[in-house]
C-alpha cells in the first residue's frame, strides 16, 4: 500500500535523526511543553501512533537549558545523540535581552508575581544606572530566585513556593557576566543587553540593580537572543518549521557551528602508519 511506504519514510527519517538544532519559544508556554509539542508534532507526521506516555521513549529530545515561561527566544533542543550534547549548552555563554522596571519589586521577580513592594524611581538617571552596570559585570555572586527550576529534596523551589512552603534562599553562587549593556532608558523601564555563563539568572540582576539604585525593580519581559553558538535571527525554527525535513536541514547547518570531533576514520585513511599516536 502506497500510504504505508511514504509513513514509514518519514517515521526513518524522523528516527535517523541526531545532533542539535534551535527552537523558538514563545512567551507562555513552559520550556518542557514545547519541546513536547514538537514530539508530538514530529511523530504525528511520521504517522506514528502514541499512546499516553509511551511517545517520549519513543523519541529522544531534550532541551539545553530552561527558558522561564514568561520568557521567549532561542531553545536549543537536542535529539538522538544530540541529547548527550546538551550538558555543554548548559554550561555554555547565553545572551539575552531583558526590559526591567523601575520602582515596584515582585516576588517571583518578574512580571507574572505579585507586587511586594513600591518606591519611587523618579531621581535616577541614565548616567546612574550605567554606572551601576560596572558592577554586575565579570565574575559575581549572585542568589538565585526563590521562584526557579532549582531543586530542593528533589522538588523545584517554584513548586514549594506555590503550595505555601516556606523556602530558604540559596546561597549566592559564583556567576560570570561577559557583558552588559543599557540599550535604552525611558523611566520606568529599562532595556538591557546580557551575555552570561550557565546558572544566571536575569531576573536576579535586574532586582539587583534596582536595590543598588537604592530603589526597586522586576523584570518585565525577556528575550533569550543567543544560546551557545544558536541565534535567535539565524537558527530558532518557528512553529510553523516544525517539519521533519526543516528540522533535517537545520541540524545540517547547525552541525557546522559546534565544535567538531575529529573522525576517527579520516585519520586512518590518511595516516595508517600513525593511527596508534593520534587515538587518544
Amino acid at each position: 500500500e502506497a500510504g504505508g511506504v511514504v509513513l514509514g519514510r518519514a517515521a526513518d527519517k524522523l528516527f535517523s535523526l541526531s545532533g542539535l538544532f534551535a527552537v523558538y519559544k514563545p512567551k507562555g508556554p513552559t520550556s518542557a511543553s514545547v519541546l513536547n509539542l514538537l514530539k508530538e508534532r514530529l511523530l504525528a507526521e511520521a504517522g506514528v501512533q502514541t499512546k499516553g506516555n509511551k511517545r517520549s521513549q519513543l523519541l529522544k529530545m531534550g532541551h539545553g537549558g530552561t527558558l522561564d515561561s514568561a520568557a521567549a527566544g532561542v531553545l536549543v533542543v537536542g535529539i538522538g545523540k544530540g541529547t548527550k550534547m546538551l550538558r555543554t549548552m548548559l554550561a555554555g555563554s547565553k545572551k539575552y535581552t531583558a526590559i526591567g522596571l523601575l520602582g515596584k519589586a515582585t516576588d517571583t521577580l518578574d512580571a507574572t508575581g505579585k507586587v511586594t513592594e513600591e518606591k519611587p524611581y523618579d531621581q535616577i538617571t541614565k548616567g546612574d544606572l550605567e554606572n551601576v552596570l560596572q558592577k554586575f559585570t565579570g565574575d559575581i555572586m549572585q542568589v538565585p530566585p526563590l521562584y526557579s527550576a532549582l531543586k530542593k529534596d528533589g522538588e523545584r523551589l517554584s513548586t514549594l513556593m506555590k503550595r505555601g512552603e516556606a523556602v530558604e534562599a540559596k546561597p549566592a553562587r559564583p556567576v560570570r557576566v561577559y557583558s552588559l549593556s543599557l540599550q535604552q532608558f525611558q523611566p520606568p523601564l529599562f532595556t538591557l543587553d546580557v551575555e552570561c555563563g550557565g546558572g544566571f539568572y536575569v531576573r536576579s540582576l535586574v532586582s539587583d540593580i534596582g536595590k543598588e539604585l537604592s530603589t526597586c525593580a522586576t523584570m518585565q519581559e525577556l528575550t533569550r537572543t543567543k544560546q551557545g553558538p544558536f541565534t535567535l535571527e539565524e537558527h530558532a525554527l518557528y512553529e510553523d518549521k516544525w517539519t521533519i525535513d526543516e528540522i533535517a536541514r537545520s541540524l545540517e547547518h547547525c552541525t557546522s557551528l559546534l565544535p567538531g570531533e575529529p573522525s576517527r576514520k579520516k585519520l586512518k585513511t590518511e595516516h595508517p602508519s600513525e593511527t596508534a599516536v593520534s587515538s587518544e
